[in-house]
Order: C-alpha cells, then structure tokens, then sequence
C-alpha cells in the first residue's frame, strides 16, 4: 500500500479563504489582516471586548520522544477536528516551527496525514516573518550592546561578562562559539561571543508570555544583558533599547489565522523550544482562541516532564489558564523503543518490550495527575501492526491509574479517527476536577524549585550543582531573581538529563551545571546536561531532500 506524504495530502487540499474561516469566528475584514488568501493577523486589541463565554482548555503533551515518532501536533489537531464534527465550536492554538528543525530532523511541524494546519509550506517556512522579527529584535538589543561599549562604554559593562548573544533560525553548531570585533578598532572591541537559535532567544519567551504591546515592551526593557565591573546586572532599559524593539516586534506580536485540512479555525504564533525554553505558543493566541471558541486544543512541547511542566508551573502561573483536560499522546511502537527494542523491531508484536516501556507513559500520567491534579486520557496513535493484546494492555494498566485510553487514527481519517478521543475529553472537560497544583512554591529557594521539579516530575532522587552553578545562584539572590519560576533545559529524550537512559529510570541524580535569569520573560534557566541552545543539523539533514520545481511546487517537506 502506497501512502500520500503531508505535502501531497496539503496540496491536493481545497482551501477556505481566510476571510471565509475569519467569519466564523464573527470577524469582519476590519478585524483581519490578510497575508495572502490563506493567512491573516488577528488584532489582539479584541481581546479587549466582552465574548459571554467560558471556554475549555484541551492541553496535549506525550511522552517521551522517541525516533519512532508519537504524532503529539497531528493528534492536538486530530481532536480540534473531531471536536467540531461533533458539534462543538473548536479551535486550535499551535506554535509556529523553526526552521532549524524543518531543515534538520523533521522536515515539516504543521502535523501531518489529513490532520494537518494549512498552507502547510508557508507555516513550516517563512509563515508571516514573525521568527524574523524576534530575530531582528534580539540582534538589534546585541548591535546596541557592542556600539554603546564601542562609543565609550559608559555603564561600564564588563566585556567578559555579556550574557546576551546574537541569533539565528538555523541549527548552526559552527556559530556556538566565536570571538568577534577582530580587526581593528573600528570593528569593534573583541570580544568571545556566540549564537542561539532563536527559538531560544529570551524575546521569543517574553514575546510568548506577554499579555499586550506595553507589557511586552516592559518585558524587553528587563531582559539582563551582561554586568558591569562592579557586579551590578545591566538591562536592556539602561541602553534604551525597549522602545525600538518593541517596534519591530509590533506586528509579529497579532495571532497568525489559519485552518485545519478540514476548516477548523487555527492560532498558530510563538514558538518557543520546550527543551532549552518553556515549550508553549503565545498567551495572547490561547486567550484569543478561547474568547472565539468552546474548545480550544493546545499542545506543549515534547514529553509531560519538559512542555506540560512548563505549560502549568510557569505560562499558567503567569496568564491564569488552566487546562481542564490533558490528552497524553503515545504509540505502542514507542513505549516498544522504551522497552528496548530497536527502531526495526518495533513493527513485531512483543508483550515483554511493551511491557518494559509503558512505564514510561504512566509516570507521564502520574506527572498529570498527581502532580498537577489534571484529569488525563491517554491516545494512542494506532499503528497498522499494533495487536489486539498490545491495545489491551496499555488500557489496563492506565486504567490502574483511574485513566481511560482512546484510539486515534487521526493521520489516516482525520476528525473522524478522533471522535473516540473527542468524546472522552468532553466527559472529562465537563466533569467537575480538583484545583490545579504546581509543582513548587515560588516562596522555595531556587534549589528546592528545582529539587521539587526533578524529584516529583522526573522521579529523580535529587539534584547535583556545579560549583559554578552555586555560585550563579547567590548572585542571583543577590540580585532579588530568586522568586521567579524556573524553566529546566533538559534533554527531551529521556526523564533524567542522559538521553540514552529510557523508560522510567530510578535512582538517578540530575546535575545543574549553569543557571541564568531571563528576566524579561520573567523565569531563571537551569542548563541540564549537554543540552545546547543552538542544535546542530544531523547527519542526513531534512534540509537536503527539500527541492522546489520552476512552477515553485514545494516538495520534500514530508
């Protein structure tokens, strides 16, 4: 049997003009602003007006990642689709991909089979500029740095203690480390410097979490850009730097519209990584859905101990959303890979490797439930060579734990291979739930929040800190940081910071080796492992099978 790929079944699709799916929200070409046919800006200014409705938050998150794939964004979408074939007014919030990953390991992030987001090429690409945007923002604050220094240095920065760095959308490895300002006075003070994708980038998470253009605004002017000699934090308000790259982020900053393969309405903005930031789209396009729409699928990214941790402890903390329920998406091909089969195995039917790897999902489960008091239900993602026995044992043991499973078969039907999901987070939705906890207590020393984060989320016994990262901390209470949230950089791959380690390990230890304040976007990043905030590209990057022909066909996104 030969399948389509996403970019066929996107390109074969017949599409609503966007002021067809505007309408259906109520919006006039008053409130739109039109990139194309298929695209439009929402003015976020109508957030403002009064909607007479309580809408539910759907949050999805997975477990962890694997190379045999969960489809976490394919089923968010999935569910939004079924959930208006079931008569509900439905609306779906995503963040926008990276291009770094749509040329390195996955060629395209706008889900995929029939349930995708359209037009698929534009959103994996360049969408409507907002990535560069946030990049031109963050390059501005970096320029203004290096000329204030450059004319005098008159705060007195400490070259050797810049903490800002230039960006770019690109897995670029070689732009981690550099030393710049060579070759002359006229060029500059040298200096080493370096680059992050800008999906890391500090403006794109305060970009994400703010609630207007003023807030964002008062975001950027707090943003730590370096020291002076004397130890004092130096801020982006001090080089007056605020105002222009609020200007440049004036536009980006209104929701992108779009739709489903099937016409459901779609946010698509902001984009944050969960592994390296906090992993949500923007609040302004969540809250713009769910003034629009009864039920509103959002998705965090990679797996419930990374996105959905961050999703609660830190976007619901500051915007006060909270989900009223959680899908966890996984396959029984993954949760085979966590049991120790290899990626060629996975089509066999094993009950032992099967059974290994489900812990894993019900730690994600328990994370859900126990920890942040959520109701759950689990979709698997069936596969052609899933059995019978192999469905019948995740149901049971998830139903150990007072969780319901439904199968999905979104990536092959679309809404209606999600109508059993669809069902159960109605019940669940509608059902009354327990108040929603976090994890830590903001009032906790910085190593208890992440003591807490590690010991209750990742199931670890404690955590280790670098000399460097103890000190990292007084400066940061010095400094009066230590209240804020804390947003984990962490392998995605694994519960612990070693990525080879799957399933659900125990016993292990994590070790923060470097913390720093993103004051703008209001959180303190704990560096785990050898996470990096500027991936490279693979050995057989996506981005070489990506070709477009003279009719400027697009093909080899997947």
């Amino acid at each position: 049997m030969t399948f389509k790929s996403d970019i066929e079944i996107a390109q074969e699709a017949v599409i609503a003009p966007i002021i067809d799916i505007a309408a259906r929200l109520g919006l006039t070409g008053e409130d739109i602003e039109q990139y194309g046919r298929y695209k439009a800006k929402v003015d976020y200014n109508l957030l403002k007006k009064p909607c007479g409705r309580k809408s539910k938050l759907i949050l999805t998150t997975a477990i962890n990642p694997t190379p045999a794939g969960e489809g976490k964004t394919t089923v968010t979408i999935g569910v939004a689709d079924a959930l208006s074939r079931l008569g509900k007014k439905a609306l779906v919030a995503l963040r926008e991909p990276s291009l770094g990953p749509v040329f390195g390991m996955k060629g395209g992030a706008a889900g995929g089979g029939y349930a995708q987001v359209l037009p698929m090429e534009d959103i994996n690409l360049h969408f409507t500029g907002d990535f560069h945007a946030i990049g031109a923002a963050n390059n501005l604050l970096a320029a203004l740095l290096d000329n204030h220094i450059h004319q005098g240095n008159e705060l007195d920065i400490d070259v050797r203690r810049i903490t800002w760095k230039r960006v770019v959308d690109m897995n670029d490895r070689q732009l981690r480390q550099l030393t710049n300002g060579l070759g002359g006075k006229a060029n500059g003070v040298p200096r080493e410097d370096g680059f992050d994708i800008t999906v890391a980038s500090e403006v794109m998470a305060a970009f994400c979490l703010c609630s207007d253009i003023m807030d964002l605004k008062e975001r950027l002017g707090r943003i730590v850009i370096g020291y002076d000699r004397k130890g004092q934090a130096v801020t982006a308000s001090q080089l007056q730097a605020q105002g222009a790259m609020a200007a440049l982020l004036k536009d980006a900053l209104k929701p992108n519209l779009v739709q489903t393969l099937e016409g459901t309405p779609a946010f698509v903005h902001g984009g944050p990584f969960a592994n390296i930031a906090h992993g949500c789209n923007s609040v302004i396009a969540t809250k713009m859905a769910m003034h629009f729409a009864e039920y509103v699928v959002t998705e965090a990214g990679f797996g419930a101990d990374l996105g959905a941790e961050k999703f609660i402890d830190i976007k619901c903390r500051m915007s006060g959303l909270q989900p009223d329920a959680v899908i966890i998406v996984a396959t029984v091909r993954a949760l085979k890979y966590n049991g120790g089969l290899k990626k060629d195995e996975l089509n066999n039917p094993d009950l032992q490797a099967l059974e290994r790897g489900l812990p894993n999902l019900l730690k994600h489960v328990e994370n859900i439930t126990r920890v942040f008091r959520r109701p759950v239900v689990v979709a698997i993602n069936r596969f052609p060579f899933d059995t019978e026995p192999e469905l019948e044992l995740v149901r049971n043991k998830c139903r150990e734990l007072g969780v319901n499973v439904a199968l999905t078969e979104v990536w092959a039907s679309g809404g209606a291979g999600g109508e059993e999901l669809a069902r159960e987070v109605i019940r669940l939705a509608e059902s009354p739930a327990e108040e929603m906890k976090f994890a830590y207590d903001l009032d906790d020393t910085i190593q208890k929040k992440i003591s807490d984060i590690v010991i209750k989320v990742y199931g670890g016994e404690g955590v280790d800190f670098t000399a460097a990262a103890l000190k990292q901390i007084k400066e940061l209470e010095k400094h009066g940081f230590d209240k804020l949230p804390v947003c984990m950089a962490k392998t995605q791959y694994s519960l612990t910071d070693d990525q080879t380690r799957l399933g659900r390990p125990s016993g292990f230890r994590i070790t923060v080796r470097n913390l720093k304040v993103s004051a703008g976007a209001g959180f303190i990043v704990a560096l785990t492992g050898e996470i990096m905030t500027m991936p490279g590209l693979p050995k057989m990057p996506a981005a070489q099978k990506i070709d477009v022909d003279a009719s400027g066909k697009i093909t080899g996104l997947f």
